[in-house]
Parts: structure tokens; sequence; C-alpha cells
């Protein structure tokens, strides 16, 4: 049933919109470090196969932070946390912080190899672009001054037919 024309229930509500969900950036910090402690605790088994008889081991190994894993532990979805940081200037240089720590902790994972180092580098943003076919010079393709028969043998190796 639709609310009658020139309602104004709407203004007794005591709130409008979500609650900021910490008071202060301290408060944040705090949490960020609970998480930080938390995640140092949790341990994955990494299946490795040693020695002669080629046996099975578990290697235990830290779990990296994650700003999602941060999100989950401070219950908040990714959008939230993100919208969170540009609104809020008091709160930006933590969330940068936090972000810098969550960054070095999978960067140095990586490096010393608790941590695959494809997917972290992918995570990261982080590429190793090599050039080693044109030295920066644009590649240019003649294939269209090339007849079909010489395109067939570039194919097939074979003196192609008109056939098709």
């Amino acid at each position: 049933m639709a609310a009658t024309k020139g309602n104004e229930f709407w203004r007794k509500r005591s709130k409008h919109g979500r609650d900021k969900i910490f008071a202060t950036p301290e408060l944040l910090w705090d949490a960020a470090v609970e998480y930080f402690e938390y995640t140092d605790t949790r341990v994955w088994n990494k299946i490795d196969f040693k020695g002669k008889n080629v046996e099975e081991v578990l290697i235990p190994t830290s779990a990296p932070y994650t700003i999602t894993g941060l999100c989950i532990f401070l219950d908040v979805n990714l959008a939230y946390f993100r919208q969170f940081k540009s609104d809020n200037k008091d709160f930006s240089t933590i969330i940068s912080k936090i972000e810098e720590i969550i960054y070095t902790q999978k960067f140095e994972g990586a490096t010393v190899g608790t941590y695959n180092s494809n997917i972290i580098a992918r995570d990261l943003g982080l590429s190793d672009k090599t050039d080693i076919t044109t030295g920066g010079e644009k590649i240019s393709s003649k294939l269209n001054d090339l007849s079909f028969d010489e395109l067939m043998t570039l194919a097939h190796g074979t003196k192609g037919s008109n056939n098709t």
C-alpha cells in the first residue's frame, strides 16, 4: 500500500543511512591491527614431497593479509571500505597505511617464497614487460600484400590451391 500524499513519516526516523562503523581513525587502526594479529595466527599447510622415498610433508605457511580479508573481518564490503576512504579525509591516512602494510606483507612474502610470486604480482598490479622481438619498433604486417598461394605456403608449408 502506498503512503498517503503529502505524508512526512520519514521525518520521524531517528537516523538516516548507516552508522559509521568507526568513530575515529584510531578505532579503525586498532581493528586493523587486530586483523593483522588474527591473520598471523592462521596457518595454511602447503603440501610438498621430500626425500628419497618421496614422502608427503606439510609445510606450515602464513596467510597473506588482504583487503578483502580485512573487509570480511570488519564486516563491511569492499565498496563501502573504498567509499569510506574517499569520503572521510580523517581516515584516509590510516587506510593508506593499512593498504601499504598489506601490500608490503604480500610483496615480501612473495619475495622470500612464502606466497606464489605470480599470483601476488598480479594481485599487486606488478608486471615484468620485456620487448625481445622488435627493439621497441612497431611490428608491421605485409600479409595484405601476399597472394592466396603465398599465404597458404606460409600457413601449411605447401602451395595451396584456389579451391576453397
